[in-house]
């Protein structure tokens, strides 16, 4: 197992339950909650400034595909960046960092209406994006006891639920504001309004998150038993109102033998290096990294690590690219409709008609107010239609399994991507996007529960970053792709949406079961 301890899952099990559960974890899970639903509307925002923002960018169909590609590129630099980072440092850093960063580039962002420092802000929002992204699962569920873990992971999907309806609510009660303010050559409208509110939630919940510990599990793997063991004394304290003396477990550390290997093997941690001062110390670190990285790649975790990125490829492509052009499908079929009436039409046929009117690009009436209420409306229902889906999950996750919810996600989000070749109006264009919506955006949440059993604590993370490394990869290419294709050969994006999705379920089928597992 690497780093892992030898039989250290069962002495951390009995450790964190004896800690109980109680109002430490409801106020932990209501935090990472908070920063999952942060998560989906963070990953999303862009989507609503694409038709709002036309008329200040001048946007062609490529030029929005870029702009929803490059946060994808900053989640995909940054999602190995935090990977390490928490993995070597701590989660609760890492997490306070990233949240900051998403914060404030995005705060920044809110103020530009030029289109290229505009990308600036956004890709370096979409770097700090990518690691609370991927940290924030293994953080949460490192302090959970095994009989809780997989249900208090899995309430973290109704969250990202909420954030998906949120998000249409806020932008529909701003953007069709008529507020626009001009100094000199900069400009400040209702859609930079609806940026700035969206900022702000990351900074509050960085100064939030500063107020919990760090990671029990982590601080254990790292060899500092006294830290660990004050950590689950408070945890106790909060859950019970009793004092820490009271806490039962009064050592960490099983035998001395036991001890010397976990001492030598926490030596290989750098968590002990604050800042990079010398040449040596920058070798160290990529020697760490190098290291935590072969592992990986190597029994027995081999397997295990190329499906999960091949999972993450096929999944995470085809949700935030779909998911982050729904809206403006939805802006196109209001266009046609309100323009032609009565009139049947395919999403893809819908799609050349709205955007290009004898070869120039057709902007009249697509800025700020004049988007469409459906636009915000279907949005919403979208949200709406993932409450059911959020609910099944933590209430029969015990049942059936984490592995049986990811496998049929994949394969309905696949036939739903099928479908939509078959769409003829707004209304049939609704339903399959509440559906793949429901179905792949489960999936994902799915995907990171079964990945915080499937590792142990030392590549947790670093697992978790290389898996979404792949998957911001196939969202980068899938977006730009879009946005190159969507105008003139739909069909193809059907096909290769569709099919990723289901060759991600086929291979699903083998990832092992991790139900009732003791956290390595």
């Amino acid at each position: 197992m690497g780093l892992d301890f030898l039989d250290n899952g069962s002495i951390f099990e009995h450790a964190i339950t004896c800690a109980e559960f109680g109002r430490f974890h409801y106020f932990l899970l209501a935090l990472c909650g908070l920063i999952y639903m942060n998560c989906a509307i963070s990953v999303s925002v862009v989507s609503f400034v694409l038709p709002s923002a036309q008329c200040d960018f001048q946007l062609s169909s490529s030029d929005k595909g870029l702009l929803n590609a490059v946060p994808l590129l900053g989640m995909l630099l940054g999602a190995y960046f935090w990977g390490c980072l928490a993995d070597m440092h701590g989660r609760k850093k890492a997490l306070i960092a990233a949240l900051l960063m998403d914060g404030l580039f995005s705060l920044l962002s809110s103020f530009l209406t030029f289109f290229w420092p505009f990308l600036f802000c956004r890709f370096f929002s979409g770097f700090g994006l990518s690691g609370y992204l991927g940290i924030c699962f293994s953080y949460l569920g490192e302090f959970q006891p095994k009989i809780y873990r997989e249900k208090v992971l899995s309430w973290l999907e109704m969250f990202w639920t909420v954030g998906v309806i949120l998000l249409p609510l806020v932008a529909w009660g701003i953007i069709p504001m008529t507020a626009n303010y001009a100094i000199g050559i900069l400009r400040y409208s209702s859609w930079n309004l609806f940026l700035t509110l969206c900022s702000l939630p990351s900074i509050l919940l960085a100064l939030w998150l500063t107020r919990f510990p760090e990671s029990p599990k982590f601080l254990l793997e790292c060899g500092e038993f006294d830290e660990a063991l004050e950590c689950l004394k408070r945890i106790y304290t909060e859950n019970t109102g009793e004092p820490g003396e009271a806490y039962p477990v009064r050592s960490l550390i099983e035998n001395e033998v036991r001890c010397s290997v976990i001492s030598i093997q926490s030596k290989r941690s750098l968590r002990s290096m604050k800042t990079v001062k010398t040449p040596k110390d920058l070798k160290n670190l990529l020697n760490e990294v190098w290291y935590q990285t072969k592992e990986m790649f190597k029994p027995p975790h081999l397997k295990n690590t190329l499906l999960t990125c091949l999972i993450q490829f096929g999944l995470t492509s085809s949700y935030y690219t779909l998911m982050m052009w729904f809206p403006e499908l939805f802006n196109r079929f209001e266009t046609f409709e309100r323009q032609q009436p009565g009139v049947d039409v395919s999403v893809c046929q819908v799609s050349s008609v709205y955007i290009e009117h004898d070869g120039a690009l057709n902007t009249v009436d697509l800025c700020g107010s004049a988007v469409g209420e459906s636009v915000y409306t279907h949005t919403l229902w979208i949200g709406i239609a993932c409450i059911p889906t959020s609910l099944w999950m933590p209430l029969c996750v015990h049942r059936l399994g984490a592995k049986f919810f990811l496998v049929m996600c994949l394969f309905v989000s696949g036939i739903v991507a099928a479908a939509l070749y078959f769409v003829k109006n707004s209304l049939q264009n609704l339903i399959l996007s509440c559906l793949f919506e429901a179905f792949s955006g489960l999936g994902i949440s799915v995907l990171l529960c079964i990945m915080v059993d499937l590792f142990p604590t030392n590549m947790r993370v670093m697992a978790a970053a290389a898996s979404a490394t792949f998957g911001r990869l196939g969202s980068l290419m899938a977006n730009i792709t879009f946005g190159l294709l969507i105008d003139s050969h739909c069909i193809l994006l059907i096909i290769i949406f569709s099919s990723l999705l289901i060759i991600s379920g086929l291979l699903s089928l083998a990832l092992p079961n991790g139900n009732d597992k003791d956290l390595d």
